[in-house]
């Protein structure tokens, strides 16, 4: 820990040094008579019982920007939809204004104005109103001399001190302390002279610290900030998702009590992912301890949204009061298990399926931490329901998807029906009006056997499912399993696409209790390649995940919504045809045994100038055949040949080049499958 000398001495130096930069500029120094009226905080840590769980609440930037829709009506309204749909009952509490709330300018006194067309009312009616409800109210600025709206709204730089006193004259209970704009000043120094202003105030303000992971503030921001963001801003996709949760998943010891990894807000409910993959997105940012700050337009909300958002059993494990993030327990081949401890000695376990396709995921009640016993109770978060096992936990987990379970040595575990896996074996990959060949398994995981075991399988109107093995049997023994052979058949001409296959099982308990189980999962309709070369770009793909916006079929990748790129363009060279991806990106692509060669001219795209190191990689059937090595932007684009022959399934991928995620535009520039 620093002694309170260092901290004093910073604090001033980043005084004089907004000073000067003020002064530079032809203002008004208003940061140094702040600083001469307060005295000197300088606190040595923040012990004061604030977020000693991880905040939850709303932010509603993601859902309006900057929008005129934003006002006071809207925020009032959340409030509201707060308590009538159960959401304050779960756990939420803090109504967050974002950016654009304030007039551009400040008034002759250097005070922020509230926008009067946005709130008229002032913000102070807007928090005792919030507050009527029994919630808070959080607010918005950055350690800059301007936000990062373009509009160019006042920031804190130089004002810390009237700031942070017009914000809890106001009634604020929360601050987002943003970091555009900052010109060049050390973000620690910034960052800990808004901490001290807010203490100033004598009132209590949680203070998030948003300054995206630039400078490690886990390393150094347990004294200053209740939370800090770990990353880059988050967007409404699989891949921009997936990137965040594996920046943040190493940081595990850094999170605790008053002191939280924030990775950004929620994005469930916004429309760009599945509901499979906002289920992912809730249960790994409850297990990773995060903030869950809802980044939706609540106002339309459907019920499936609210089902995963007010989940109480996946919020109680966001909310333990032990505070422990939790930590990898493997990860190999797309297959997360993540476990953390919780305050009554359970451990929550998240079997997580980064990949494409169903997969078995598994562990041990050992693995994850839990004392030897009989038998543990399993308890599924998001089917509500308990089971017995014998210690193994493991599931065959749908593509994107995440089993949340919680463990515990449990004396009444009998109580409880064994807990069975359903399982596949091979790929679901089917061509229409060719049967396709499918086994399943039902294993009893349990202490106890499952008896009178009986599977189906249902597939879309029109499929053939038929099974040409037993599908019953009287008992299964722990460790031991039903398999079961289907055959399945998409009528002729079924589009190509994904259509959901379900598996249920049911058995008894030897008590007699009843008990079932599904599994549900997509089978894939795909056709043969076309014979001879062909463009990848104009290839329909079985997968895509990308860091940011979609995969662009012969564009480059704009970050947004599709068609946004460019010319495909490298080194200056332009290219009418490829992919146009954004790091940590993936493309699959069913070539059915029937190809022989990849080629492509890879490289990071002219259009982010110097930024972006990527690495490009291709996998045949899970084994990699061809990479490159990390490429920058200043390199021209490189060949790249992959051999295929045999495969059924190719992948493109590209990863970060190791540094982290920054502008990684890369293009598969003139890539083309021969067949």
């Amino acid at each position: 820990m620093r002694n309170l000398h260092i901290r004093t001495t910073r604090r001033r130096m980043v005084t004089a040094l907004t000073v000067l930069l003020f002064a530079a500029a032809g203002a008004a120094p208003a940061v140094a008579a702040e600083e001469g009226s307060t005295g000197s905080p300088g606190s040595p840590a923040l012990a004061d019982g604030l977020a000693l769980t991880p905040p939850m609440g709303f932010n509603n930037w993601n859902s309006t920007h900057c929008r005129a829709e934003f006002n006071e009506s809207m925020v009032k309204g959340i409030a509201d939809i707060f308590v009538d749909k159960g959401l304050k009952d779960a756990g939420y509490q803090y109504v967050n204004l974002d950016d654009c709330w304030a007039l551009p300018d400040r008034d002759t006194d250097g005070r922020l104005v509230p926008d009067p067309a946005r709130f008229p009312n002032g913000i102070k009616a807007v928090a005792d109103y919030v507050h009527s409800k029994g919630l808070k109210l959080g607010i918005y600025t950055s350690a800059g001399t301007k936000t990062c709206s373009s509009s160019g709204f006042p920031g804190a730089l130089g004002h810390e001190y009237s700031d942070a006193q017009q914000f809890a004259d106001w009634g604020v209970d929360y601050l987002k302390y943003d970091n555009c704009n900052n010109q060049g000043v050390d973000a620690e120094l910034r960052y800990t002279t808004m901490r001290d202003a807010l203490k100033a105030t004598g009132r209590p303000i949680v203070y998030s610290i948003c300054e995206w992971g630039q400078n490690k503030p886990w390393e150094w921001a347990a004294d200053v900030g209740h939370l800090w963001r770990t990353t880059g801003d988050i967007s409404d996709t699989w891949g921009s998702m997936l990137s965040i949760l594996k920046q943040n998943l190493p940081l595990a010891p850094y999170a605790g009590p008053g002191h939280w990894n924030d990775p950004d807000m929620l994005e469930i409910g916004n429309g760009g992912m599945t509901a499979t993959e906002y289920r992912s997105h809730f249960s790994m940012w409850s297990v990773m301890a995060a903030p869950l700050l809802i980044g939706s337009d609540l106002r339309s909300a459907s019920a499936e949204t609210l089902e995963i958002l007010g989940n109480k059993e996946v919020i109680a494990v966001d909310q333990d009061p032990l505070g422990k993030q939790g930590s990898v327990v493997s990860s190999g081949g797309g297959r997360w298990v993540v476990a953390k401890e919780m305050k009554d000695g359970s451990r929550t376990v998240a079997l997580f399926n980064e990949s494409g396709s169903p997969q078995r995921i598994a562990t041990t009640a050992a693995a994850v931490g839990l004392p030897a016993a009989d038998a543990y109770t399993l308890r599924d978060l998001w089917q509500h329901r308990s089971y017995n096992t014998a210690g193994t936990i493991s599931a065959t987990v749908p593509a994107h998807g995440t089993v949340l379970v919680r463990v515990f040595a449990d004396r009444r575990w009998h109580q409880h029906p064994p807990a069975v896996e359903l399982g596949l074996d091979g790929d679901t990959l089917v061509q229409a009006g060719t049967p396709a060949a499918l086994t399943t398994t039902v294993t009893d995981l349990g202490r106890t056997p499952a008896t009178r075991v009986s599977v189906r399988l249902s597939g879309p109107e029109g499929w053939a499912v038929r099974a040409t093995s037993p599908t019953s049997t009287a008992a299964l023994p722990t460790g031991r399993s039903l398999r079961t052979k289907w055959s399945v058949t998409a009528p002729p001409g079924t589009p190509t696409g994904s259509y959901d296959l379900t598996l249920r099982a049911t058995y008894r308990s030897p008590s007699g209790v009843r008990a079932d189980s599904t599994l549900s999962f997509a089978a894939t309709v795909v056709v043969p390649p076309p014979s001879g070369t062909s463009g990848l770009g104009d290839l329909p793909w079985l997968s895509a995940a990308n860091g940011y916006g979609p995969v662009e079929r012969n564009t480059s990748n704009g970050e947004s919504a599709a068609g946004d790129g460019h010319p495909i363009t490298i080194g200056g060279v332009v290219y009418a045809k490829g992919l146009g991806v954004h790091a940590e990106s993936s493309v699959e692509y069913y070539t059915g045994t029937a190809c022989e060669t990849v080629t492509a001219q890879v490289g990071v795209d002219d259009e982010k100038g110097a930024n972006g190191t990527v690495a490009f990689e291709v996998w045949a059937d899970g084994t990699k055949v061809a990479s490159t090595g990390v490429l920058t932007n200043a390199m021209p684009a490189q060949p790249l040949t992959a051999d295929v022959t045999g495969a059924r399934l190719v992948r493109l991928v590209v990863t970060d080049g190791g540094d982290g995620i920054d502008s990684d535009h890369a293009d598969w520039a003139d890539a083309q499958l021969s067949c």
